[in-house]
């Protein structure tokens, strides 16, 4: 089972479901916006990906952020609690299949990930 998390209306995540649907690519989308995210789920994506590849640090809510909040998240646990205060700075979309993760979108990156 392949899950795609994200937020729907992002651009990018609208690039990918286009990508797994041209590719008759079957996925469950899982939204944060609605479904929410649980600290479980959270370190499964750390301990696939890595905190510094989720945290989206050229997202917009992370530009907006306080500087002395930025200053604070020195490892996965602080980043942790960030993210989980702020979806919308989660890296999008992640895709989980199996024990396998991708964060982010490219075609390429999409093609090898489906080929292996």
């Amino acid at each position: 089972m392949i899950t795609i998390y994200g937020i729907k209306n992002c651009d990018t995540m609208k690039k990918a479901f286009k990508w797994l649907d041209e590719h008759a690519i079957t996925y469950q989308f899982h939204n944060y916006k609605t479904d929410g995210l649980s600290r479980k789920q959270l370190q499964s994506f750390c301990n696939l990906i890595g905190w510094q590849t989720i945290l989206n640090q050229k997202s917009t809510t992370w530009r907006k952020l306080d500087e002395a909040i930025k200053t604070r998240i020195i490892n996965e646990e602080t980043a942790q609690e960030l993210i989980l205060q702020n979806l919308s700075i989660i890296k999008r979309p992640i895709i989980i299949m199996g024990n396998k993760a991708l964060a982010g979108f490219s075609a390429d990156l999409y093609q090898q990930f489906f080929e292996n």
